[in-house]
């Protein structure tokens, strides 16, 4: 009885992440296809910089490396993924760094990317905070990876944390009309559903799933209630003149 529960468990996790691995990649490419992509089959204006280039060179190594780790598991090739796991490390690193200076060169130069009707300096909290959010699920995952089941559900969450910028992107006026509502409640949604299905599939809630889905939920709001206070200004506008 209790090897069929292992099993079932086993088969529904890797359903749930090869959904994901499915879903990842395709609503990135739905954002960022017009802008980046395809970016030759639409009037869209050039990259900005090179730094941008190399951003979403790394964030693209990313969808490809967490469809990759889902497929190696779901192929039972355990020391692979491992070894790959390890070696993320140094793409993390280059995601963080590179992002961070190009969300502060963003803000500075302003983009073509960036939403309308909000400071620039405001806006950098929201990478920013994608940033950190994600530094703390990847590094909470590695030292997780002797344990699958938390491991494997904080690499979910920095796939979901990723969402916003492409769902904000999707050419659908109607849902981008939203805003917030939009872009962050969508990967609310996904983070949510993901938590209630796998609890109940399992019948058994993993805390460290909740822990990460209520604090990316969170971010979501300090975010949206920080961005422009005076502080945040502020210290904005010290990033920008610092390391831009």
């Amino acid at each position: 009885m209790a090897e069929n529960q292992t099993l079932n468990r086993r088969v529904f996790d890797r359903r749930l992440f090869a959904t994901a691995a499915v879903l990842f990649p395709l609503i990135v490419l739905a954002g960022f296809a017009r802008t980046y992509y395809l970016k030759g089959f639409f009037e869209a204006p050039p990259l900005a910089s090179v730094l941008v280039h190399l951003h979403g060179i790394v964030m693209t190594a990313w969808v490809a490396l967490f469809i990759t780790q889902v497929t190696l598991i779901s192929a039972n090739r355990i020391k692979t993924h491992q070894h790959l796991g390890l070696a993320a490390i140094g793409l993390a690193i280059l995601i963080i760094l590179i992002g961070f200076f190009t969300a502060v060169r963003a803000a500075k130069f302003g983009s073509a990317s960036a939403p309308p009707g909000i400071p620039r300096l405001a806006f950098l909290l929201i990478p920013l905070t994608d940033m950190i959010m994600f530094a703390i699920f990847f590094s909470a995952a590695i030292f997780f990876r002797k344990k699958p089941a938390e491991h494997k559900r904080l690499m979910l969450l920095t796939a979901i944390n990723f969402l916003p910028p492409a769902v904000a992107r999707i050419p659908l006026p109607s849902l981008q009309a939203f805003g917030p509502l939009w872009f962050f409640g969508l990967p609310a949604f996904l983070a949510l559903i993901g938590l209630i299905v796998d609890s109940r599939r399992n019948k058994r809630l993993n805390k460290m799933f909740l822990a990460g889905t209520l604090l990316l939920i969170v971010s979501f709001v300090v975010r949206l209630a920080l961005m422009q206070t005076p502080a945040w200004m502020r210290i904005a506008e010290w990033l920008t003149t610092w390391a831009a």
